[in-house]
């Protein structure tokens, strides 16, 4: 097989939000939402490809000093590096083996830069999610079928000596799944109840705004939640989340996001400790799923923390997000103690594949293992990431995944009306016609249905024309604050 990259292009649309979403120490207001078009060879038969990515403040690097318009100039950097080398590198002999070749390349390239490598993996992940849509309409495959029948070449030992001489078909679901739970993600801000939003705030788009008002609408039955690392703060805002959720939702599960607010694991133990004193919260409790990286990316893998999660024996499980930033970040996580590891596809597609294989791995070996693979968020939305996210995590078999695209966007209101028309009429499963004119993420009884993003190559199951939207060259950083402004008229 010979794989190589003839063209691509960058177009932005800019996107603001219906309600501001706070995570961590930032607040998303507007995003320059960025698609990719990729020309793929493959046997001599070219054919296009696209991925989709909000850019959003604060994810990537988390520095406090620098402003979004910095920040995004990072991440157009990492972004056109990637697209170079994607366009430099000879014909591959396989898919997984062109990813690698642009994977090494822009490892090396970053070691002349600041950027850390959840930063410069990011443009990597652009050009892979594109390529691997290219692939399958040149191949007339389906990714589930590309990853059962190694369509794509991957070599699992290249990366993970732990997986030599194993197909990912021996490790992942026979099947992927075609229904998902959507975990809600509740924001640092959100209203719990309708009661709690001021009226200059209120949002009359027919959605539902407040988390008793969304559990209502979309009967939900699965939560993240997110906290501020301040044990006042945090007592209080948990004890009141879990009211409205005990009291509306008789069954329920959620995760709890800290945003790297720890310093050291035994600081966070000493929290921790303090939440489950609370006696108002005891009846919550057994619904906890995992805590998600409450320490900072700097020092969560670092190796005086082992020790301390270690000698925290009744200790929660415990996973990595914004620290997993490279091909071994998981193995390292595992033996300090962390429990597994989450997956959006900006951190990569194929490294996904391998941390899915190697946890299912682990699990064989020893059924006693409580590993986690979960399924968290960025904001996507459609009619590309969201999509092409759902897709990988239905191959790995996730049973929930955190979904919040849907409730700080407005649907995909958007995007030109003729493809909202598109979305609807091709993925009529995962989308609805809502009142307000526009396409809406379809969650009912707490469940999303994605069968239509199964079979179709890669999640998208109509051609997309990207060039409708602004060209990168073109596109000034200013222009989110007009978004920003039509957003409040």
């Amino acid at each position: 097989m010979q794989i190589k990259v003839h063209n691509i292009q960058v177009h932005v649309l800019n996107m603001a939000t219906r309600m501001p979403f706070r995570y961590g120490i930032a607040t998303l207001t507007t995003v320059p939402h960025l698609f990719m078009r990729l020309d793929l060879e493959v046997d001599g038969h070219i054919e296009s490809g696209v991925s989709s990515e909000g850019f959003p403040p604060k994810w990537f690097t988390k520095d406090p000093g620098a402003t979004f318009a910095q920040e995004f100039e990072d991440m157009e950097r990492v972004l056109h590096s990637a697209m170079h080398l994607s366009q430099q590198i000879g014909p591959a002999t396989s898919l997984f083996e062109w990813w690698k070749s642009i994977y090494e390349g822009q490892r090396a390239w970053a070691q002349a830069t600041a950027f850390p490598p959840l930063l410069w993996a990011f443009g990597v992940t652009m050009v892979e999610r594109a390529a691997i849509s290219a692939f399958c309409h040149a191949t007339k495959t389906t990714f589930a079928e590309g990853i059962r029948r190694n369509s794509f070449g991957i070599n699992l030992g290249r990366i993970r000596p732990e997986l030599a001489n194993t197909q990912p078909a021996e490790l992942l679901p026979a099947q992927p799944r075609r229904s998902m739970i959507a975990r809600h993600t509740i924001g640092l801000t959100d209203p719990l109840t309708d009661a709690d939003i001021p009226e200059s705030e209120r949002v009359d788009d027919g959605l539902p705004q407040s988390l008793e008002a969304c559990i209502a609408a979309y009967g939900l039955t699965h939560f993240k939640i997110k906290l501020h690392g301040d044990a006042e703060q945090d007592q209080t805002r948990l004890t009141e989340t879990a009211e409205v959720i005990r009291q509306n939702c008789p069954r329920f599960r959620f995760t709890l996001d800290f945003n790297e607010n720890f310093q050291d694991a035994g600081e966070f133990h000493g929290q921790w400790e303090a939440l489950k004193s609370q006696n108002s919260l005891e009846p919550f409790w057994p619904g906890l799923l995992f805590v998600e990286q409450p320490l900072h990316r700097s020092v969560a893998l670092a190796g005086n923390q082992r020790a301390e999660l270690n000698k925290w024996h009744d200790r929660p499980p415990i996973i990595i997000d914004e620290s997993d930033g490279d091909l071994q970040s998981l193995p390292e996580a595992l033996r300090l103690g962390y429990a597994g590891t989450s997956h959006k596809n900006c951190k990569g597609v194929f490294k996904g594949i391998l941390n899915a294989c190697h946890l299912e791995m682990l699990r064989r070996q020893d059924t006693r293992h409580h590993l986690v693979f979960s399924g968290e968020d960025l904001c996507n939305v459609g009619p590309v990431a969201l999509l092409q996210d759902l897709t990988v995590a239905a191959n790995f078999g996730l049973e929930h995944v955190e979904r919040n695209g849907h409730h700080y966007m407005a649907g995909t209101s958007m995007l030109p009306a003729d493809i909202q028309t598109q979305i609807l009429e091709t993925h009529g499963d995962l989308y609805r016609s809502h009142a307000g004119g526009f396409a809406s993420l379809n969650i009912c009884r707490g469940m999303i249905n994605i069968s239509t993003l199964v079979d179709a190559p890669f999640g998208l199951g109509f051609p997309l024309d990207t060039t409708r939207f602004i060209p990168l060259d073109d596109w000034k950083f200013n222009s989110l604050e007009v978004s920003a402004h039509d957003r409040d008229r």
